[in-house]
């Protein structure tokens, strides 16, 4: 039996290589094929392309990949022309996987859609197109199930995949690591790997192995770190001048995205360390961070790392973000903390508008530079232990009601008896 996935998306490469090997202990004998990423073939997935290298975010960035897209999406309509496919499973990126979803339902394809579109943020219009092409809608977040089948959409809950990798770190660890960066007798012993390096004309200080340690996360796609990278490192700027005490670390998704924060900093030196292949540990390791936004909350969330998210946008980008965006939030945890997820008036959230609600991670989704308001906002948790740790404490509630593991498992389980091809049952992850 042979299954086609369609995935754009670093984090969908993740989910859908953790899905592929669930989906296995379940069936055996299932083949996968389709679009995925450098983890979907590990996992075994015959791919077609990897799409995640041109993952893209908003109109702009779509529209510069219009004829390979069109390419790939040729590709797969004469793969499934020339090849039996029992069932199609997209992963997020919507754009492409509208297409592939009619393709597959013009040949009586049965389609699975594993971490459906935000169409509660952004386009609430769009669930008749979903309700067309989609069988079956297995949802991440908690609240998202109602959501859609109020729209007439076959919505079932399966969590957030992303908790399924957290819970797989854990075994993994570098431990030695993590208390070097926790507590670091010297600079020295802080970098601690060659994968980590002190970049930039640094003024050597001499280190209190009690001071905090802040942690930038600046993006999984290469247009994010473009933008958001330039806010961290002016932020850590200011955050520095003020404690000169205050360690920084750069946590990136890639060696390519490590190269070029490198070479930034070289000619305008901040003193940070910057690690690739790092991130879990890092989490693990400092007392907050500053991230862009993305799944990466969610881990943060779980590690209870108290955090503030940016975004930043083009300025067309942003006009059109006042226009579509209809949720309050761009953050996932605050939208788990939120007792409703609409946005009243255009106006986007701004944490530092007087009358903003307090939120468990503050973030910014801007076109303007916000590194003051950033900086003013880690710098209260630096100079406030108990501020810090209040915020540490609605993460742990939050963390405790939603942080647990599974959803690659429910969703394998449910798709193998949606195709009656289920051998066994797969044993259950616990709740975290």
């Amino acid at each position: 039996m042979r299954v086609f996935f369609s995935v754009g998306e670093p984090s969908g490469d993740l989910h859908g290589a953790n899905l592929i090997r669930d989906l296995r202990r379940f069936a055996p004998g299932i083949e996968a094929c389709g679009f995925g990423g450098p983890k979907m073939a590990a996992a075994g997935c015959r791919t077609l392309f990897d799409l995640t290298s041109l993952a893209v975010m908003f109109f702009a960035d779509a529209l510069k990949h219009y004829r390979t897209f069109r390419k790939h999406l040729a590709a797969a309509e004469e793969f499934l022309d020339r090849n039996p496919v029992e069932a199609v499973v997209l992963i997020d990126f919507p754009g492409f996987n509208w297409h592939v979803a009619r393709l597959a339902k013009k040949r009586g394809i049965p389609v699975f859609y594993f971490g459906l579109p935000q169409m509660w943020a952004w386009a609430p219009w769009r669930t008749g197109k979903l309700r067309r092409l989609v069988d079956h809608a297995l949802c991440k977040l908690p609240f998202e199930p109602a959501w859609f089948a109020a729209r007439g959409v076959n919505a079932v809950s399966v969590g957030h995949p992303w908790f399924d990798e957290i819970d797989r770190q854990e075994a993994g660890l570098d431990q030695d690591f993590v208390r070097r960066m926790t507590n670091p007798a010297s600079p020295a012993e802080a970098s601690g790997r060659a994968s980590a390096r002190r970049v930039g004309d640094v003024v050597q200080r001499k280190e209190d192995p009690a001071s905090p340690l802040l942690l930038l996360l600046p993006g999984s796609r290469d247009s994010e770190v473009k933008r958001n990278w330039p806010v961290l490192r002016d932020t850590a700027r200011r955050l520095q001048q003020e404690r000169p005490g205050l360690r920084v670390a750069v946590g990136c998704f890639s060696d390519s995205h490590r190269r070029r924060i490198e070479e930034d900093l070289r000619s305008d030196p901040v003193a940070v360390d910057v690690f690739s292949g790092r991130t879990p540990e890092l989490i693990r390791s400092a007392t907050c961070a500053i991230a862009c936004s993305g799944s990466v909350s969610l881990e943060l969330l779980a590690a209870r790392l108290p955090s503030v998210i940016v975004y930043r946008l083009s300025r067309f980008n942003h006009f059109l973000a006042t226009w579509f965006v209809r949720c309050r939030y761009i953050t996932l945890v605050n939208l788990l903390a939120a007792g409703r997820i609409e946005r009243d008036g255009r106006a986007l959230f701004d944490p530092a508008s007087p009358a903003a609600e307090e939120v468990p991670m503050p973030e910014y989704l801007d076109s303007r530079d916000r590194s003051a308001d950033v900086a003013a906002e880690v710098g209260r948790w630096l100079d406030d232990p108990p501020a810090l740790a209040r915020n540490r404490q609605w993460l742990d509630r939050l963390a405790s009601e939603f942080a647990r593991p599974g959803a690659s498992v429910r969703a394998a389980e449910y798709i193998a008896e949606r195709l009656d091809v289920s051998q066994k049952k797969a044993p259950r992850r616990q709740a975290a």
